[in-house]
């Protein structure tokens, strides 16, 4: 390697390691990292960033260190993009460049900058006990930028696009027999939440370029999962919410529904046509994947 050469890639670290500390320029100037590849002290910037005929040389530099936080903000802001409605642009701007303080960006990626950002918002969240109404705001915050997260993890992560899918055919070839016996695996893409208020809806609607009010508290259950690359949620009861979860879980379907019966969330009447129901539906929404009978073997 040319000594040319290495003092550009030297010279390439230490200007990262600047631009990007949480501090400021000042403290990415006198961080261990920037001082291993160029030892400076504050009054020796020039050294290696000249001054122009209009600007000193932290001057010059911060333009890239400022337009590297822009980036990022920009990029949490096109992320939880309803969140951003729901707090204002500047409340946004303020908690995102704490949050970048506190868990600067640590991968090659930008996907993974908001990945720690609803943990934030709790770790910020006022005291419940001498705040009541604004925990509730704060709740609300939390679960909208938690699904907004989920969102992108869906769509960025496994899917089943190029995977062979359990269809109705595949069901009904299973004899009523083995069904206590089965076990489901469920799609890798595939999310149960459950959340405190609707934020599902309110992403819908600022998606649609409306400002809508905050929503009273309402108990949701989510099921989400990416089909063709599209990310699809759908709002289900506490019912489908429990059952799914004992699925999801690794139960065989027998046990999953002794679980059921024994939470007594539905008349023993009414759960087998409903139980028809919903595995029809949760079938064609390509929760599932494939089905497994007790010795291992696939109905695929």
């Amino acid at each position: 390697m040319s000594q040319q050469k290495r003092k550009l890639e030297q010279l390439q670290r230490w200007m990262q390691t600047v631009i990007s500390a949480p501090g400021g320029i000042t403290a990415g100037i006198a961080s261990e990292e920037a001082q291993r590849e160029i030892p400076l002290l504050d009054h020796q910037l020039e050294s290696v960033i000249t001054r122009s005929s209009q600007q000193t040389s932290q001057e010059r530099i911060g333009i890239y260190a400022n337009a590297y936080y822009a980036r990022l903000l920009e990029c949490l802001s096109e992320e939880y993009a309803a969140l951003v409605t729901a707090m204002g642009t500047a409340a946004f701007g303020a908690f995102s460049l704490q949050y970048l303080q506190k868990y600067p960006p640590a991968s090659y990626t930008l996907g993974e900058l908001g990945a720690r950002f609803p943990r934030f918002l709790q770790e910020s969240r006022p005291e419940p006990e001498s705040q009541a109404e604004a925990a509730d705001w704060t709740d609300f915050l939390i679960e909208l930028a938690t699904l907004e997260r989920v969102y992108s993890e869906v769509f960025d992560g496994p899917g089943i696009e190029k995977q062979e899918l359990l269809t109705a055919e595949n069901l009904k070839a299973v004899t009523p027999e083995e069904w206590p016996d089965l076990t489901l695996k469920m799609a890798p893409c595939f999310r149960l939440l459950q959340f405190q208020f609707p934020v599902h809806e309110y992403i819908t609607s600022t998606k649609r370029g409306e400002t809508p009010a905050i929503p009273d508290p309402h108990i949701t259950y989510l099921a989400i999962t990416r089909r063709q690359y599209i990310v699809r949620r759908a709002a289900i009861s506490e019912a489908e919410f429990f059952l799914l979860s004992c699925l999801h879980q690794g139960m065989r379907v027998g046990e999953a529904i002794n679980e059921f019966a024994a939470a007594g969330l539905m008349e023993a009447d009414q759960l087998a046509e409903q139980l028809h129901v919903w595995f029809k539906h949760w079938t064609e929404s390509a929760y599932f994947t494939d089905v497994n009978r007790r010795d291992d073997s696939k109905v695929v």
